[in-house]
């Protein structure tokens, strides 16, 4: 964990002591060499050059993100196009990484364990500010989807896709980047960029892994973006559980299961009865705790006893303790499952794991601030009525179409009324430095989540212009974080003084877990190859919908009945 402004450090190697403070403001001190009428008269007149100067480079900002808007839309569409699967996003790796390293950022490959991971690195001057940017970029299975079609309708029936809109964030943070580079070196402004990819978010499999291995050590703020239908960060607790995810596996002994079943020990027979025990036990979980389970293995055939079985969980409660009380009887569950069955545990393997998120207080209201100034895209007709059209897909009476409005500035969530929900490992980092989520709106709203219905925008005008407006924001927030000279600090005081106070990290996984980089290996060899000719070629199409054929939008026309309603059981493009 950084120092807090001010704290004392030593310097590796040496003896000299150094407080992060006089660091940040080393510029400052030096005015003790001028004279005194000079240093009495600088202090308003250099903040109102400085804010003036600020307000400046933000203005050229927002056209030198507009002037990539090109840019955003290709990286947007090309990510779609792959629609990996976590820790198997190597293409996603290579295109990502080849054009920061254009722009002359140093790469980093397979980072913290992970070889689909990377961070991409740029420096100016001191380096100090060190400014983090992350976003996922994995999808879900068998979500592959047509975008801009407001129905079902597959490139590839079962692939895989981005059915949650990952293939977005990185447009966002990379154009943001690359303009503020430009700047940067133009202006003479100290700082780092460091860049990085939120691998396996779905399966919670990174994020833990790279605070563990060092990948944000020295990091001032990081932020991170999310897709969202709506423009909005929020500060304190979150309403989201924390989790972490298990898998576990039985040995037991093969036999023929009519021959001579009295000689096997059924590995799945010891997995059923775990997860039947914990239906047993969802009567007595608190409203907040979500648990699911999948059975990731149960034997070959049906005439072999099951020599080996696994069960995969996902725990999430509210807080790393009341989690850890699940997990505990989880397992105590599985030793009983065990003798029971005259099996074995073979192996309790943590795959994943998510705190619950604590965002920073300053950065989110710098962060609102610009989300404020630069405001929703200008949807087109055209965006309105396929939105409409999904809704109503949906099985929505009343489509709300797209947002119109910025929402509130999101504050703190009691945990002592919170139902729960969803997780994500941007947690983890968010208990270790300054951190906020800057939602940017490119779906759009009435989806189900994880599913090919969120994924059909993901590569569309809406998709596109969402991006944009989200690399605005960044821009602008990453100039306020180098410039302003307060919101860092500041961001420091309210981690140390603030958030500090509610909890304490403690990581769900141990020094020797290691990442799950086996996830999602059999799916990706399955279908890599039957997708790689739909891959988006920039060089020779416009868009990925000009690629793919497709009209936007594409929306289903309902024959009308004699009354004027839409006649029900049929339906046409």
């Amino acid at each position: 964990m950084l120092p807090s402004p001010g704290q004392a450090t030593a310097s590796p190697g040496s003896n000299e002591v150094v407080t992060r403070e006089c660091c940040m403001r080393r510029s400052i001190c030096s005015l003790a060499a001028l004279p005194l009428a000079i240093v009495l008269a600088l202090p308003g007149t250099v903040s109102a050059q400085a804010d003036s100067r600020l307000e400046s480079l933000k203005e050229e900002a927002l056209q030198m993100v507009q002037d990539r808007a090109k840019q955003v839309q290709e990286i947007v569409d090309m990510q779609f196009s792959f629609g990996e699967l976590g820790m198997q996003e190597f293409e996603t790796q290579r295109y990502l990484t080849g054009i920061l390293e254009d722009n002359g950022f140093e790469i980093e490959l397979g980072v913290a364990g992970m070889p689909s991971a990377w961070t991409a690195r740029w420096s100016n001057g001191s380096g100090e500010p060190v400014i983090a940017m992350g976003s996922d970029v994995d999808g879900i299975p068998q979500s592959n989807q047509k975008p801009g079609v407001a129905y079902r309708d597959p490139i590839l029936a079962m692939a895989p896709g981005h059915g949650e809109g990952h293939n977005s964030g990185q447009a966002v943070n990379i154009v943001a980047a690359l303009a503020v580079k430009e700047l940067m070196e133009r202006e003479n402004i100290d700082g780092t960029l460091l860049m990085w990819p939120g691998i396996a978010e779905e399966q919670l499999g990174s994020k833990a892994f790279f605070v563990r291995d060092g990948v944000f050590d020295g990091v001032d703020v990081n932020l991170f973006t999310h897709v969202s239908s709506r423009f909005g960060v929020s500060w304190g607790q979150s309403g989201g559980n924390a989790l972490v995810s298990v898998q576990f596996r039985f040995q037991g002994e093969t036999a023929h299961s009519a021959g001579s079943p009295w000689r096997g020990r059924s590995a799945l027979d010891a997995v059923m009865l775990l997860a039947q025990a914990w239906e047993f036990k969802r009567e007595h979980l608190r409203p907040a705790e979500r648990s699911h389970y999948i059975i990731v293995e149960g034997g070959d055939q049906p005439n072999v006893v099951p020599q080996w079985s696994t069960i995969w969980f996902f725990f999430r409660e509210t807080t790393y303790d009341l989690v850890m009380e699940s997990y505990d009887a989880a397992k105590l569950m599985a030793e009983g499952a065990a003798l029971m069955t005259g099996t074995q545990i073979d192996t309790i393997a943590t795959i994943g794991s998510a705190w619950s998120r604590h965002f920073n207080k300053p950065v989110a209201e710098a962060t609102y601030a610009n989300i404020e100034a630069v405001g929703l895209p200008d949807w087109s007709d055209d965006d309105i009525r396929f939105a409409e059209a999904f809704q109503r897909e949906m099985g929505q009476e009343n489509p709300r179409g797209l947002p119109t409005e910025v929402g509130d500035l999101g504050g703190p969530v009691d945990l002592s009324r919170s139902l729960g929900g969803g997780s994500d490992d941007i947690g983890d980092v968010s208990w270790n430095m300054p951190t906020v989520t800057m939602r940017y709106p490119a779906n759009m709203p009435g989806g189900p989540g994880h599913n090919w219905a969120n994924g059909i925008a993901m590569a569309t005008p809406i998709a596109h212009k969402g991006s944009l407006a989200g690399a605005k924001v960044q821009a602008l927030t990453l100039l306020d974080l180098f410039l302003d000279g307060e919101t860092v600090d500041a961001a420091w005081d309210y981690f140390n003084d603030v958030q500090a106070e509610e909890g304490t990290y403690i990581p769900f996984i141990e020094p020797t877990d290691k990442p799950a980089i086996f996830l999602n290996e059999g799916i990706m060899a399955q279908w890599r190859e039957q997708m790689r000719p739909y891959y988006y070629d920039p060089s020779r199409f416009g868009t990925y919908m000009e690629q793919l054929g497709i009209e936007y939008p594409t929306i289903r026309t309902r024959p009308v009945s004699e009354d004027g309603t839409p006649a029900r059981g049929l339906s046409g493009r």
